[in-house]
């Protein structure tokens, strides 16, 4: 009898459990729903009151004047020279991080849970420390010796101690994380580490292309603003057909058309731009600017090279066998067409990131505008695939004196810097180079 009444006891207690269990998860999904119906009503207010007559033509002049003050800030910034430059970039990364990890903001919950704004930030701190960190080291050993050997140490270990940091952070992570906002914690870190991935990371090699010449930051970057404008323009004359759910506005016929006017557009673009040195020249000093009369030997890319005329029609007609014409603008031909088939994704990309939130904008941080992120989705996109292309198809991959001289300080030791000198000596005897070099020195 008494084990019938113990198994009764035992069922009423897992029933009443399952039944505040049932209750809990009722009342989160409540509160999810109806937080989302929240965001969801006030964007559909926001979007209403867009849509009316005045506040459009508000909106346009708005928009205008502002595209005139980023146009001109930003030719400011590139006259100022490459370091300014990779700032710029650098700022650009840390806002579209801010607003996309604001996307999934939760003041109820942020306030029971501070930390956890600023684990995102760590975790950015950790990633720029991962990505740029050997190059700051450079930096600063080159101008104090003082800290020779600290700095030593962080490089040789740099990419361990990379690990180290970000392992603390998720270690962290994981453990705090806490009954009832497992939802929310979750949300920010995946946030967190996707735009790391997209946005972060790729700015990374913006800057890289940076280095190799202002020309493979300045003409990807235009190719994805005019492959806007020619699609937008395109699609208001000749756009029928949508091309994708997610951005109704966008047309086939507007995806095309764009893509011919970008190449067009690229090819014309490269023939002015190449000419000048400021452009295609790489970083050697990161004090140069539009003034300081920068001179170097051109990539082999901006030197013009015959080229067989391909049929029999077009020599007929031009009464040539050949012509002439610099290899890049083939290049820019095929950086054209991935900034009008593939980067606009990245636009599409962010386009269902802000319905999947329900936000018009990422941001107000460029009146008319919208967020950074909002101008900068496409260009993540193009600037890595301007960097793997260059390095794939352009570069001529000699290391630089610098590149040598940091590996020798860096990674070598006192002994193994010795027998360097020892062996280079050795062979600049028997080519003759001491002889040239002594006379220099007298």
């Amino acid at each position: 009898m008494s084990e019938k009444i113990d198994a009764h006891t035992s069922g009423a207690d897992s029933a009443s459990v399952s039944r505040v269990t049932s209750r809990a998860n009722s009342k989160v999904s409540s509160l999810n729903t109806s937080r989302d119906s929240s965001r969801e009503a006030e964007y559909l207010k926001k979007a209403a009151k867009d849509s009316s007559p005045e506040s459009k033509k508000q909106a346009f002049i708005v928009r205008t004047i502002w595209s005139l003050v980023m146009i001109v800030f930003f030719f400011a910034v590139l006259a100022a020279g490459h370091i300014w430059v990779i700032a710029l970039v650098g700022l650009v990364q840390i806002l579209t991080f801010k607003e996309v990890i604001n996307l999934a903001s939760e003041p109820a919950s942020e306030k029971k849970l501070p930390w956890v704004r600023s684990l995102n930030w760590y975790f950015l701190a950790t990633t720029i420390y991962f990505l740029e960190g050997e190059n700051i080291i450079r930096f600063i050993k080159q101008n104090n010796s003082d800290l020779e050997n600290t700095l030593n140490t962080l490089f040789l270990h740099h990419r361990f101690l990379s690990y180290c940091l970000y392992i603390l952070g998720f270690v962290f992570f994981v453990a705090s994380l806490e009954k009832n906002h497992y939802r929310f914690q979750f949300t920010q870190f995946c946030l967190t580490h996707m735009t790391l991935l997209f946005g972060v990371v790729q700015a990374h090699f913006i800057v890289n292309n940076i280095f190799q010449g202002l020309f493979w930051f300045f003409v990807p970057a235009g190719l994805v603003i005019s492959n806007d404008i020619f699609a937008y323009l395109c699609g208001i004359t000749f756009g029928k057909h949508q091309l994708i759910a997610i951005s109704p506005k966008k047309t086939v016929e507007g995806f095309l058309g764009a893509w011919i006017c970008t190449i067009i557009w690229g090819v014309i673009f490269s023939v002015f731009l190449y000419r000048f040195d400021y452009f295609i020249c790489p970083v050697e000093d990161m004090g140069t600017n539009l003034f300081s009369n920068l001179t170097c030997v051109p990539n082999p890319v901006f030197m013009p090279k015959e080229y067989p005329i391909p049929t029999e029609f077009l020599r007929q007609l031009t009464h040539k066998t050949t012509f002439s014409a610099a290899p890049i603008h083939f290049h820019v031909g095929i950086l054209a067409s991935f900034a009008s088939l593939v980067a606009p994704f990245g636009g599409f990309f962010a386009s269902g990131l802000k319905r999947a939130f329900q936000v018009k904008d990422f941001g107000d941080t460029i009146p008319g505008h919208g967020g950074i992120t909002d101008r900068m989705d496409c260009q993540f996109l193009m600037g890595f695939f301007s960097y793997l292309y260059y390095e794939t198809f352009v570069s001529n991959h000699v290391s630089k004196v610098e590149t040598l001289l940091n590996t020798l300080m860096f990674t070598f030791t006192r002994q193994q810097q010795e027998e360097f000198v020892r062996q280079f000596f050795e062979w600049a005897k028997n080519e003759g180079l001491l002889t040239g070099f002594c006379a220099v020195l007298e």
